[in-house]
């Protein structure tokens, strides 16, 4: 089964958003995923199963208890795919870098220079408000960006 087949299923990508917090027993994982979809312990145990065959997840047993985790080696063949895109978002995460290093520093200031409480108040609201503004902007360059990506693909 291809990668992206296997990680189409919500409940599967769950089961490995849950194993990527540590080793989780398979008891502990149908009970979290029964509790979120609302499908039997014979359905999370399939889910599981196809995971543990694919590669994304390994088991162990200790006792009576099996116990899964994550294989970050397949993740691989995802991350791989994702190399070819990644160029659309770095631009955009170091833009994001700097306005963050750019908020931090101008924050500095204002403390510095500030001289009441209320004055500082004031300035982190403005902030705040730079900041917003700031993000609404890159999500409309983003929503721009994939409209042109559309119309040329």
């Amino acid at each position: 089964m291809h990668a992206f087949d296997v990680l189409g299923d919500p409940v599967r990508r769950r089961i490995l958003e849950l194993l990527a917090d540590g080793e989780q027993t398979a008891g502990a994982v149908t009970d979290a995923i029964r509790a979120e979809f609302g499908i039997s312990q014979p359905a999370v145990s399939q889910h599981l199963k196809v995971l543990r065959e694919s590669g994304f997840a390994t088991v162990r047993a200790e006792g009576t208890r099996r116990l899964y985790a994550v294989n970050p080696g397949a993740l691989s063949e995802v991350d791989q795919w994702l190399d070819r895109f990644r160029a659309f978002w770095s631009q955009r995460m170091d833009a994001l870098e700097t306005e963050l290093f750019r908020g931090r520093r101008e924050a500095r200031q204002r403390e510095a220079t500030a001289g009441t409480p209320a004055q500082a108040q004031e300035h982190r609201l403005v902030a705040r408000q730079r900041r917003a503004e700031s993000q609404s902007q890159n999500r409309r360059d983003q929503a721009q960006s994939r409209g042109e990506q559309r119309e040329t693909a």
